[in-house]
This record gives structure tokens, C-alpha cells and sequence, in this order.
């Protein structure tokens, strides 16, 4: 048995997809078939990824690695410490930084934020997928109506550097700081409990199933999949992918809209 851990927003799907190609969900039917078992690997919270359990999903690591199942059961649950989130997300917002706030089944967003996304081009995946996502409103509700539930994540966004290097300053020991490549003048990334990864996510994963990190295959396509490419045994990219995570992997196949899951498969005797 192998362990095959998908990215979703631009690799599993397109950007803020709820729906892969045809040939990713035809290659996953046939890999598990074969004995395989196929992981969501994801930024997205649990509220975000489950319409694409349905693909045959058998666990999801998700919000970064902070929340893990595996066959139904939670292997991993972790929040970030409630009154560090509220101290950086305050600095956050002093600063003019644009924030959507990340809990198990729910996420949160500042007002406007919506504009400041319009008035980029097209970019990074996690840009895109919030873009798609703001715009359709999906699963998305305003930061007002937030009641205070566990968070596990931060996702930013703004403009200039400088906006960013107070909250670093104050909370750099405990979230990590992922950024992904600005488009046009507009940074995003997430803030990340240094507690957990993609990657620690993973080896939950292999520990609960007793499958060797060598049997284990990471497709992704932004530097937030960074640690889940450094830990599987076999790392692949995604052709629209960033080209910094490019060179990290052990191959690239063709983008989402290409195939590249079904030809990658293929390739590497998954199915």
C-alpha cells in the first residue's frame, strides 16, 4: 500500500474548485483500487475540503496540518492559542493588513478584502482560490460575525512589506510566516502554529497506518505545500506551479488543466 497526499487549489483542482477534472478522479479510483490510499493535503479547513471527500478521499490533512483524520478518525486536532491569535491579529489589522481567520469548519474575512484581491491579476493559487471564493461566497462570513471559535490559521494579505513586520516581530517564534509570490504589488500567505505542517501531517498519517514515509507521494504547487514535498518519499509539482517549489521536487507533471494528476499516476505506476 502507497500513500498518495494531494494539494487541492491547483493541483487536485483549479484554483477554488470544488469539482477535479474527470481524469484526477478516474486515476484516484483506480490507485485505490490498486491498494493505494489517496489523503487530501491542504491549507483548507475541514468546512473548505469536504465537498471533495466524495472523490474517494480516505483522511484529509488539513489547515496546514493543524487538523488530521485518517479513515474517519481525528489523528491530529490543534489551535492556536487563543489570546496569541487575538494580540496578532490586533497588530494585524493596526498595520492595514487585510485578514481572514481560519477555524475547523468555518473561516472569517475582513470587510473590502474582496477589492484588494480585484485589483491584482491573475496570481498564486491561494490568491486565486480566495479570489473565487470572497467573490462566490462560499463558506466565507464576515469577521464581525466571528464568536470567538478555536482558530488554526491566519491567511493575509496587503501591500507593502513593511505592514507585515510588527506581527513578525511578535508572533514569528510561534506561527510561521508563509508567503507566497506577490502579483502586482499584493502579498498573500498564511500564518502557521509552528506546532504542525503538511509535513508532520503526513508522517501522522504513516504512523497511524504503519506505511513507511518511502512509500508516500506529495503532489503540490505553492511553497505552502514546502514541508509535505520535504517529507514524502517521491515529491512532484505541478506545471503551473511556483517555480521555487519546482526545484525542490523530484519531477513535474503537466498543470490541473493538462491532467497532471492522471498523467502523473500513470508515470509513476500508481494506477
Amino acid at each position: 500500500m502507497k500513500l498518495i497526499f494531494l494539494d487541492i487549489d491547483g493541483t487536485l483542482t483549479e484554483p477554488g474548485s470544488m469539482v477535479p477534472p474527470d481524469s484526477a478522479v478516474e486515476a484516484i479510483r483506480k490507485t485505490r483500487e490498486k491498494g493505494n490510499r489517496v489523503f487530501l493535503c491542504t491549507g483548507r479547513n475541514r468546512g473548505m475540503a469536504a465537498p471533495l471527500m466524495k472523490y474517494g478521499m480516505d483522511g484529509m490533512v488539513s489547515l496546514a496540518g493543524g487538523f488530521v483524520t485518517a479513515f474517519d478518525e481525528v489523528l491530529y486536532d490543534r489551535p492556536m492559542d487563543h489570546g496569541l491569535f487575538q494580540r496578532t491579529l490586533k497588530i494585524l489589522h493596526e498595520d492595514g493588513v487585510f485578514c481572514t481567520v481560519e477555524c475547523r469548519d468555518e473561516s472569517f474575512c475582513d470587510p473590502d478584502i474582496g477589492i484588494l484581491i480585484d485589483g491584482a491579476e491573475r496570481g498564486n493559487s491561494e490568491l486565486e482560490r480566495w479570489r473565487k471564493m470572497i467573490n462566490e461566497n462560499l463558506n466565507i462570513r464576515p469577521l464581525e460575525e466571528y464568536e470567538g471559535q478555536p482558530v488554526y490559521k491566519i491567511v493575509v494579505m496587503y501591500t507593502d512589506q513593511e505592514q507585515i513586520r510588527r506581527a513578525e516581530e511578535l508572533a514569528g517564534k510561534d506561527f510561521d510566516f508563509v508567503m507566497q509570490q506577490d502579483v502586482q504589488g499584493v502579498h498573500n500567505g498564511e500564518l502557521i502554529n509552528r506546532a504542525y505542517d503538511k509535513g508532520r501531517g503526513i508522517l501522522r498519517v504513516c504512523s497511524y497506518t504503519g506505511v513507511p514515509v518511502g512509500e508516500t507521494f506529495g503532489f503540490g504547487d505553492s511553497m505552502n505545500d514546502l514541508s509535505m514535498i520535504e517529507t514524502v518519499g517521491t515529491s512532484i509539482c505541478m506545471a503551473n506551479g511556483d517555480p521555487r517549489l519546482k526545484e525542490r521536487c523530484d519531477m513535474v507533471c503537466p498543470s490541473v488543466t493538462e491532467d497532471g494528476l492522471s498523467k502523473a499516476f500513470s508515470d509513476l505506476g500508481l494506477i
